[in-house]
């Protein structure tokens, strides 16, 4: 038997350290190979990273929420299997979790494999052989002897992926509950264990609804009996702290609110669904924002921009990739809209909904959740009469939707009930003047209360 080294995959793109956000296994269980061993985290991009052999699990590299570094050491699992098969790492498509926001923030889920590294002997071999093994007391010897880089080669899919019956569990292993990192999540905040559920999912993956079902039930006991519970915060909803704290550290804010007439625009937006809804797609008050608040860059290119501040330097972008402010099950995110200034209103409410959708599902990738230069965010029929959004570092400015609401104003005279709506926009005062944010949201008011000039180059 020999123990195999699984190090922590290098996933590419500069990335150092991961956080370890949930473990599928624990020492002694028997794992098959491509099963899943533990989700991790990368900004706001989680991935599942699988196991290159079958065996037992012998040690795990650390607990939930602990930082690991690329190439250390991520789990030992001893087989009997070859140790001479070259260390790879299978990437299925890029997806991401939350965060962004962050990501906010959620999140995307990768399929990843890492073959041993480094190898020890057990005490049946020679005493030769097994005087220079490591042990598990001394994780560095190991992880020192891990490539610092592993070559990213093409995902092949289980022979059980392509039964007619779905994925079937291997033998020696023991029965799990299946659930995405989002749920999982959940669950574990709730202190509700996923094995002791029947997922209504397809092949009894353990839905979010089976988790409300649980609680409404009144069949869970994970409270505490005091009316206390700690709940330590790791993966997106630690990215999120983090990078709020990081925005208000360093980031002066100055709030500007100011009251739209968007009577006119309610009025286009039902017309346009009415004559083009069934061939074109369903327009929301969102896509007229998004288009006036990219249209008023051109005249105050300061708000479409990012500031270093270690080197104090103030970077303009000619394109606007927006981001847009998503709110998912495990934290809000931050997808962006690229080059959202060439989008018309059908291409850029598409895009809006494929984005939305892709990011609550935990399928959007990385470049999808990095990038923005603005940000929009929103509430809907939740929003209120006005916010402070906080500004998506290192940009410089953000855009806050409230909703709308039918109110009374004096109008030529006379009082009329109008469709009003509150812009609520937050800019980094460091480099954009409260005259500049006033005169830009003014812009954006003008195109939104005349709708027709969002549509006149």
């Amino acid at each position: 038997m020999t123990i195999h080294t699984i190090p922590m995959p290098d996933l590419g793109e500069g990335i150092a350290e991961v956080e370890l956000v949930d473990w599928h296994v624990k020492p002694g269980d028997q794992v098959g190979e491509d099963q899943i061993l533990c989700d991790v985290m990368t900004d706001k991009a989680a991935v599942e990273i699988p196991s290159s052999i079958a065996g037992r699990v012998v040690e795990l590299g650390g607990p939930v929420g602990q930082m690991m570094a690329v190439g250390s050491v991520l789990i030992r699992i001893e087989s009997d299997a070859a140790a001479t098969a070259p260390a790879t790492v299978a990437a299925a498509a890029g997806s991401s979790t939350a965060a962004g926001a962050v990501s906010a923030a959620t999140p995307t889920t990768a399929a990843l494999t890492a073959s041993a590294a480094t190898t020890a002997k057990t005490p049946a071999a020679s005493d030769a052989t097994a005087a220079t093994a490591p042990t598990s007391a001394s994780p560095a010897a190991t992880s020192a002897a891990a490539p610092a880089k592993l070559p990213v080669v093409a995902a092949s899919k289980a022979a059980a992926e392509t039964s007619p019956h779905g994925p079937q569990p291997r033998p020696g292993t023991s029965a799990r509950a299946l659930a995405s990192p989002a749920v999982k999540q959940r669950a574990r905040s709730l202190g509700i264990d996923l094995a002791s559920l029947q997922g209504s999912g397809p092949d009894g993956r353990v839905e979010h609804a089976d988790l409300d079902a649980t609680l409404s039930s009144g069949l869970h006991s994970g409270v505490i009996t005091d009316g206390t519970r700690e709940v330590k915060l790791i993966g997106l909803r630690r990215a999120i702290a983090r990078k709020m704290q990081e925005s208000k550290r360093h980031i002066p804010h100055y709030t500007y609110v100011e009251e739209v007439d968007v009577t006119e625009l309610v009025a286009l937006r039902d017309q346009l669904n009415a004559q083009h809804g069934a061939t074109r797609g369903e327009l929301s008050p969102l896509a007229f924002v998004i288009r006036a608040v990219v249209r008023a860059v051109a005249a105050y290119p300061q708000v479409n921009a990012r500031f270093d501040d270690e080197a104090e330097v103030l970077t303009l972008f000619d394109a606007v990739h927006l981001g847009v402010a998503t709110q998912t099950d495990t934290g809000l995110m931050v997808p962006v809209l690229r080059q959202a200034q060439t989008l018309d209103l059908w291409a850029c409410a598409a895009a809006i909904a494929r984005l939305a959708a892709t990011t609550r599902a935990g399928k959007a990738t990385r470049d999808e959740l990095t990038g923005s230069t603005l940000t929009v965010t929103s509430l809907g029929k939740l929003g209120g009469i006005a916010s402070t959004p906080v500004i998506n570092h290192p940009e410089v400015a953000i855009v806050g939707i409230n909703r709308i609401v039918a109110r009374p104003v004096v109008l030529d005279g006379a009082v009329q009930v109008r469709q009003m709506m509150n812009l609520s926009s937050s800019f980094d005062h460091r480099v954009v003047d409260g005259a500049v944010a006033a005169a830009y949201i003014q812009q954006v008011r003008r195109l939104l209360e005349h709708p027709a000039m969002l549509f006149i180059d």
